[in-house]
């Protein structure tokens, strides 16, 4: 079986000190700083209406043909891993894609972000029991624990899972056939696992697509030669 090879890294990773961030071969590591700041306002926008009560609701007659399939919980959960593992492979490997990456991130969580705090919503699509009994739903039963139903219009996991198909489609090392088909298929089953876990309705999906597309052509779109 043919191993798959690395590209040669554009950063030496093992010469890196804090000392040496405002070197130009670092400087873009100071882009990693979006995540603490994404986590910090996910807490500051749950905490401005946290039961839901003045939210504006969020359903579609399509979300009840919809049914909840617990198995979805797979790529769910491996949305932030793979948000994460684009970040890091691009800060080392294709500095360009990560930079540009990391921009669709800041304007797209930005707008969403607005849009919760002046436009709050809620969703109410979570079943009051579960029809199996297993380890996906047990699990299930804790991330409804954790996250509550409220600012979920556009969805963040459609915005999150569309930015690594963009920073796939443009980074040398994924720009081939079979990465490219299996970043698509795995971004497909993120966008519909919000809908099946009852974590979205179908009408926050539809609204995260125009953001992204915005966010694309500002930070993707290459200029014509």
């Amino acid at each position: 079986m043919q191993s798959v090879k690395l590209p040669q890294p554009e950063v030496n990773l093992k010469g890196f000190r804090l000392s040496k961030l405002k070197e130009k071969e670092y400087r873009h590591f100071l882009w990693l700083l979006i995540w603490p700041v994404y986590y910090l306002r996910y807490f500051i926008v749950e905490a401005v209406n946290p039961t839901g009560a003045a939210c504006y609701v969020m359903h579609s007659p399509l979300d009840d043909m919809i049914p909840l399939c617990e198995y979805f919980l797979i790529p769910y959960g491996l949305w932030m891993v793979s948000m994460l593992a684009m970040h890091f492979f691009t800060m080392l490997y294709d500095v360009d894609t990560f930079k540009r990456y990391s921009k669709f991130l800041l304007i797209s969580i930005t707008v969403s972000t607005t849009i919760f705090l002046v436009f709050p919503t809620c969703q109410n699509l979570r079943p009051a029991s579960f029809q199996r009994s297993n380890l996906f739903t047990w699990i299930l039963r804790i991330v409804y624990q954790m996250d509550t139903n409220t600012n979920v219009c556009p969805s963040e996991h459609v915005i999150g899972a569309l930015a690594v198909l963009a920073a796939a489609c443009h980074c040398r090392y994924f720009r081939t056939p079979w990465r490219i088909t299996g970043m698509t298929v795995f971004t497909v089953l993120v966008c519909l696992s919000t809908v099946f876990l009852k974590q979205h309705s179908i009408l926050d999906v539809f609204a995260a697509l125009p953001i992204c597309l915005v966010a694309y052509f500002i930070c993707f779109r290459r200029k014509k030669k």
